[in-house]
């Protein structure tokens, strides 16, 4: 058995004999048994060298001095903003003592938003941020390099000494101290030009709704010019036409939209701002497109002006940049991604890896058995398949290379694996709190449809890594080199209790998911203040210091009805009786909890927090802190909680960043399709090019997918996507949450496909792999994922949707509800429709692997692996085969009526049947081999024995 690395350090058993060791001459006649070779430290990267990796692949600027505080300001206030939003919805008071200073009285400030000034000033933090974060050019581009020749070609020409040499390379000068930064340190002149600028729109907002509202009923012309609302302008742009004739709403409209599109390109590049720029140009311009053209012709729009076009896309919460894309990500995305970071930050995405290691590391294949079900724990946290890909392959990817693994496969296990936690419940990725919000489903639904397909897909990679151990002979670690499952549980189980928390309040409580997520977040900070505050000297001072908070609260609701600061207020009245007292305290317990924490390390601050690791972000925080002041803060326990939420607070905020700009970004497609009519149009045409084949049509659905989410964020795919795509595949019959969880899908399939696979391609920075061959690899582990959407839309039972009884009377879009108890006590509707689809695509998943990795339980010859091939698709979409005959026979005139349901469990059954015979004749294959093959490679046996039995 191969034994590896561990999480923590640990060294490799250099006797090994396995595949993943060199070969003893390597060691050298001196080496010691026990003394691993020096390379094997070259594959590990640091927590330095993976923060700088992510930055690298996502373009961002490592900021230092006074710009990186003013990230982290503005992050945390970020995070406050969204905080109370989640707590108190959009009236909510900021606590300021009331005082009275020359003459000028304070007193807490009561705000109160409406949905556009939220939504507003949440993309406002957005591009400030985005403008501080990510360079506008760092000279390597097309642009920069064309008008960075011009000066050197006048000198060539003309001479140093000319005038327009001399002004050039002024004007050179300048414009690169105004735009470029080639080392991505530094925030440039047009930088703070257009925070400016973002920050004047989010206080228009603010400032002059009343004027805003007016606008919707008079268009956006009827607005002030900007000489009105800034009157000093009034000599200088007076008489300028342009200043004149449009009003200040209208500027800034289309500042805010053209803001939005550069941050857009800085995030998340190029292609995406054109896509999104050719959709407004369209809206312009569309009604140029004749109506008489045939297909072409339904792009046809009526004609829109400039300011019908900014009203629609700048000033709506229905469509547009501040449309529902936005709106999901100010009320759902940002706190879920809060809630990751706090978790997090917690430390618990280094007890995920490690209990992922205790659980699966001495199995067969450990290493990549740990990095699955790693990953799928970090997704569960971070719903970020470039976050995620580095975070855990750090660890995973050096342990998988060394148990034998080779480094593309190795990459493309934590990047398959790693892609998936967009689509694994409870968190999952932005998508799907969209998709709560275009499909009115409550999230706790959402969760329940979800939970098959994913588990399906990470079975399916698991499969598939342990018949790669099979075929390659692959171990696991040993013992010593990895924790005890059973003794880091119980280190750390408290972990597990948010996670647990969420889902109560999601599923049991049937909470918004706001409102869940903020609970969970203070039930969170609350248990890490406990633990911090736990030890074993200071255990029975902290259920002292609980019970006393907990026992002076209740005796103030007893007495008073109010809690003490109420009381201490004179808010008092009439006391509660004992039942509605307890109930009041069990209500508001995390906070005295995190209270009893709180005073308990004040109480001691130099305490050991044994059984808590924070993340090392935390404690680098904190020391950095501490020699900036020349205080020892880094071992002062309340200070590291307190780092603790403030660097939670920032690392949501620069999470969240490119979430918030994707979807502002991709809301104006929709928005143009809404404003221009194009919808019905559109979905006329997608119908007729498909000539009412639903195959045809959800294999243009996947490719477009896939098409389009290379290099893009899932989120901003989905959202494209959705808008075109989902009310076609719903005319087709599909229920709508399966609609939409098939594009979904493959929009996550597109962060490990070639040629972009943004995913493959940070793996294998970390792997020191091929990118093109890891991206092939993990779209090969990755092909369940593929294959499944297909399998539930075609069976809804898989994701537990059932046709409602009366849904010929139903609109198509609410034919389908989420199935109940009682639906699987039916069992003649249960069995066949959904335990039997069920039970095939588990089997089908690994009848795929055989068929991708060519090993069961031995090697797979060429028949064989093209039996199991159609043994997969007939276990898991029976369906994608017999439509597509179907539909083959209605070209040529013949009409088929068939049962469909008894159609399906036929082509099941066969498949199943082919699936037993050949797993079968492999195992009699490897029974031969053991039993013949004396000293022979077993491998290289297996190899001839089935490539002589499949060619005879």
């Amino acid at each position: 058995m191969t034994t590896t690395n561990r999480t923590d350090g640990g060294i490799d058993d250099s006797n090994d004999g396995g595949s993943g060791g060199p070969p003893p001459g390597d060691l050298g006649s001196g080496s010691g048994a026990d003394e691993p070779p020096d390379d094997r430290t070259d594959e590990e990267i640091s927590r330095e060298e993976a923060d700088d990796l992510i930055e690298e692949i996502e373009r961002r600027r490592s900021l230092r001095g006074p710009a990186a505080i003013a990230v982290a300001i503005i992050g945390i206030a970020f995070s406050v903003f969204q905080l109370f939003l989640a707590a108190r919805s959009y009236t909510f008071t900021i606590w300021l003592p009331t005082v009275d200073i020359a003459g000028i009285s304070i007193a807490p400030w009561q705000v109160s938003l409406q949905l556009l000034q939220a939504n507003a000033i949440h993309v406002a933090f957005a591009l400030v941020l985005t403008f501080l974060l990510f360079p506008v050019s760092t000279g390597d581009g097309m642009v920069t390099r064309n008008f960075g020749r011009i000066a050197p070609a006048a000198s060539q020409r003309l001479g140093d000494r000319s005038p327009v040499t001399r002004a050039l390379e002024g004007g050179r000068t300048g414009l690169r101290w105004a735009f470029l930064d080639p080392d991505r340190e530094r925030v440039t002149p047009v930088d703070i030009l257009f925070i400016a600028v973002a920050f004047l729109s989010a206080f228009y907002f603010m400032t002059e709704f009343a004027e805003i509202q007016n606008m919707r009923v008079f268009g956006v012309d009827s607005g002030r010019p900007v000489t009105e609302v800034y009157a000093f302008l009034q000599p200088l742009l007076g008489g300028v036409p342009f200043v004149s004739e449009y009003s200040y709403a209208m500027i800034l409209g289309v500042a805010g939209i053209l803001l939005v599109l550069e941050a857009t390109r800085r995030t998340l590049g190029l292609p995406l701002m054109l896509i999104v720029a050719t959709f407004i140009v369209y809206a312009r311009w569309g009604y140029l497109i004749s109506g008489d053209t045939p297909f072409l012709g339904l792009l046809a729009i009526p004609p829109l002006s400039w300011p019908d076009i900014v009203q629609n896309l700048w000033y709506n919460t229905e469509n547009g940049v501040f449309g529902i894309p936005v709106t999901v990500s100010m009320s759902f995305i940002y706190i879920f991604i809060l809630f990751g970071s706090f978790l997090e930050m917690s430390g618990a995405g280094q007890w995920f890896i490690d209990l992922a290691y205790g659980l699966t590391g001495d199995r067969k294949g450990g290493p990549a058995k740990a990095s699955i079900l790693a990953s799928g724990f970090m997704g569960t946290i971070s719903g970020s398949s470039i976050a995620n890909t580095v975070t855990t392959g750090a660890f995973t990817i050096p342990l998988m290379k060394r148990s034998g693994y080779d480094p593309e496969f190795s990459g493309a296990v934590e990047a398959s694996a790693s892609s998936g936690g967009q689509i694994l419940p409870p968190v999952m990725g932005a998508a799907a709190f969209l998709m709560v919000q275009y499909t009115s489903t409550p999230f706790a639904d959402i969760i329940i449809i979800a939970t098959i397909p994913a588990i399906v897909f990470f079975f399916g990679v698991w499969v598939m890594v342990h018949l790669k151990a099979v075929q390659e002979g692959i171990g696991g670690v040993s013992g010593e080199d990895t924790v005890n499952f059973w003794d880091h549980f119980k280190r750390g189980w408290f972990y597990l209790v948010p996670i647990a928390l969420l889902l109560y309040y999601l599923i049991i409580e049937r909470l918004s998911v706001s409102r869940s997520a903020w609970f969970t977040i203070v039930a969170l900070v609350a248990l890490v203040a406990l633990v911090s505050a736990y030890s074993e000297e200071t255990r029975l001072r902290l259920f002292a210091v609980f019970a006393a908070i907990v026992g002076v609260e209740f005796a103030s609701h007893a007495l008073a009805g109010v809690n003490v600061v109420g009381l201490v207020t004179g808010a008092g009245g009439a006391g509660l009786p004992p039942g509605e007292a307890f109930s009041a305290i069990l209500a508001g317990i995390e906070w005295y909890a995190m209270l009893a924490g709180v005073l308990t390390l004040l109480s001691k601050p130099d305490l050991d927090a044994s059984l808590l690791e924070l993340n090392p972000s935390v404690q680098d925080t904190a020391e950095t802190i501490g020699d900036r002041t020349d205080r020892d803060l880094e071992n002062s326990q309340p200070f590291k909680l307190g780092t603790f939420v403030v660097t939670s607070m920032e690392q949501g905020a620069r999470t969240a960043v490119p979430v918030v700009v994707a979807v502002a970004a991709a809301g104006i497609i929709p928005g143009v399709i809404s404003v221009s009519g194009l919808g019905p149009n559109l979905t006329s045409l997608l119908l007729a090019l498909s000539g009412g084949s639903i195959v045809i049509m959800l294999l243009v659905t996947a490719v477009s997918s896939i098409i389009l989410g290379m290099g893009m964020p899932t989120t901003v795919t989905y959202i494209i996507l959705i808008s075109m795509l989902a009310t076609p595949l719903v005319e087709f019959g599909i229920p709508l949450l399966a609609a939409h969880l098939f594009i979904l899908y493959f929009g996550v399939i597109a962060d490990i496909t070639p040629p972009v696979a943004v995913a493959a391609y940070a793996a294998s920075g970390i792997a020191k792999s091929d990118p093109f061959e890891t991206g092939v690899k993990a779209f090969s582990l990755s092909l369940n994922k593929a294959i499944v959407p297909f399998a539930f839309v075609l069976a809804p039972g898989i994701v537990l949707l059932r046709e409602k009884a009366n849904a010929a009377d139903l609109p198509i879009r609410e034919q389908y509800r989420v199935v109940g108890f009682a639906d699987l006590a039916e069992l003649s509707y249960s069995v066949p429709e959904i335990l039997i689809p069920i039970a095939g695509v588990f089997l089908g998943v690994i009848a795929l692997g055989a068929t991708v990795i060519g090993t069961l339980y031995t090697r797979v010859g060429r028949l064989s692996r093209a039996v199991f091939a159609l043994s997969s698709l007939l276990l898991m979409a029976p369906g994608l085969l017999s439509e597509s005959v179907f539909d083959t026979l209605g070209l040529v005139g013949v009409s088929v009526s068939v049962n469909a349901l008894l159609l399906d469990l036929t082509l099941r059954a066969v498949g199943f049947v082919l699936f037993v015979l050949f797993a079968l004749r492999n195992r009699r294959t490897l029974d031969g081999e053991g039993d013949g093959a004396g000293e022979t490679d077993a491998t290289t046996g297996s190899t001839e024995a089935v490539a002589a039995s499949d060619s005879s």
